[in-house]
């Protein structure tokens, strides 16, 4: 991998911070810089340098916006506790027969744990018997799953 100078890394830097992608990183750094690098070593680079690439939020489509307006109204009426609101955390050692594994706490309040096997298929435990999350929670523990492992670099 090649040596970077401080102004360099400066650069690379305020592009990371401007949300530029690790290809326009790996594209600037050879048009502007002059720096061959593949792909993987600016993915190395970023990371040896501590860097946070800027996810950026896909825009809705119409009817995605519509349907999200009403339930964004309804935000304000959940409690302060966040209740209402599906979160993902992934653990930081996975369980023995699991490749990656995590919880979610559903809109309601209840918990499950998920893992996904070194196969890749998914699996989910809720810790109180019988419990099914409503179709809306699964959609958003998918959503914010992917996101989640993504930001962990899976």
């Amino acid at each position: 991998m090649a040596r970077l100078t401080p102004e360099q890394i400066s650069k690379v830097s305020s592009w990371v911070a401007e949300g530029a992608t690790l290809s326009q990183i790996q594209e600037r750094l050879s048009s502007q810089l002059e720096v061959s690098m593949t792909y993987m070593d600016v993915r190395f680079l970023v990371d040896d340098l501590n860097l946070a690439l800027v996810e950026k939020e896909e825009p809705k489509k119409p009817e995605e916006a519509a349907e999200a307006a009403p339930a964004e109204a309804a935000a304000p009426a959940e409690t302060a506790q966040g209740a209402g609101v599906v979160t993902v955390e992934v653990d930081t050692i996975a369980q023995p027969h699991a490749m990656v594994s995590g919880h979610v706490t559903f809109s309601d309040g209840e918990k499950a744990d998920w893992y996904i096997d070194h196969q890749g298929r998914p699996g989910m435990a809720a810790r109180t018997p019988g419990y099914r999350p409503t179709p809306q929670d699964i959609t958003d523990f998918q959503a914010k799953l992917d996101a989640a492992l993504r930001q962990a670099g899976y």
